[in-house]
């Protein structure tokens, strides 16, 4: 177990070493993750870790990893994909050019859910999908569109249930316990590192996906991370968050329409 007081020389001596900024990440959340890295590379003092950090990079960099990896899976809640699909993908199909970010991408199931819908739309040819994330092993695996084999039937399933009608195995090939996307998915997306926390906006977009990463932060976080979007919109661009996040109570909330229950807001201001 991590006490409190070592957790924040932790955040302390991570930030001031290496730049990585967990200030503002929920303590139970951070802690938790830390006591999983604690299992995971069977350390049991406090001072192991401390000295790790202190002289050797690549151990911050998995640490890193530790932390930020968040799960996920294609078509995740086929609700909300399902809504995507018949009322705000119409309304992206009257621009010239769309522009989504996928922010906090993981390992990347969203992006390629995203494009295929945009395919099915006729609308790939037209748009452009940057997907971030701080964590670098995730972008890696993202980028390759690898995804194992034995999640294919959960997100076959997901994918019908969201209101997809083709056969979904014409999108992927099948090897070696993996199931490998099609080129012409990714070749619409761009990939880069961004952190949340500290890094600015770089584009203006029509839709912002940020789902199940603002319960990682504190209230001041997701703030900060809120006004990001805010400022990365275009007017009456939509933003997206988890089922278990609300742009309520923040200093942005004046300037969108929460569209319905899952969790879609409009920029009116």
């Amino acid at each position: 177990m991590i006490s409190d007081r070592e957790l924040e020389v932790l955040i302390n001596e991570v930030f001031e070493y290496y730049g990585y900024d967990f200030s503002g990440y929920s303590k139970a959340s951070l802690k938790r993750r830390v006591e999983r890295l604690y299992q995971i590379d069977g350390i049991s003092r406090f001072s192991d870790v401390l000295s790790k950090i202190r002289s050797e990079e690549g151990y911050v960099k998995h640490l890193v990893e530790e932390i930020t990896v968040n799960v996920t899976e294609m078509f995740r809640d086929p609700l909300f994909y399902k809504l995507l699909r018949e009322e705000i993908v119409p309304v992206l199909a009257t621009k010239p050019f769309i522009r989504i970010w996928h922010a906090g991408c993981s390992t990347g199931e969203e992006v390629y859910s995203m494009a295929i819908l945009l395919k099915e739309a006729n609308l790939l040819h037209k748009s452009l999908l940057y997907a971030t994330d701080i964590n670098s092993v995730v972008l890696d695996t993202a980028k390759r569109g690898l995804f194992p084999l034995r999640m294919i039937k959960q997100y076959a399933e997901n994918y019908r249930l969201s209101g997809g009608s083709e056969d979904f195995s014409d999108y992927y090939t099948a090897n070696y316990g993996l199931a490998k996307f099609s080129c012409e998915l990714n070749e619409k997306m761009v990939f880069s590192q961004h952190n949340l926390v500290s890094d600015a906006s770089f584009n203006e977009f029509d839709l912002i996906m940020c789902r199940n990463v603002l319960i990682y932060f504190d209230k001041h976080l997701q703030d900060r991370v809120l006004r990001l979007f805010d400022s990365s919109l275009s007017c009456l661009g939509y933003l997206a968050l988890g089922t278990k996040e609300t742009i309520k109570f923040s200093t942005v909330q004046d300037k969108f329409q929460q569209l319905n229950r899952e969790k879609i807001w409009k920029k009116v201001k």
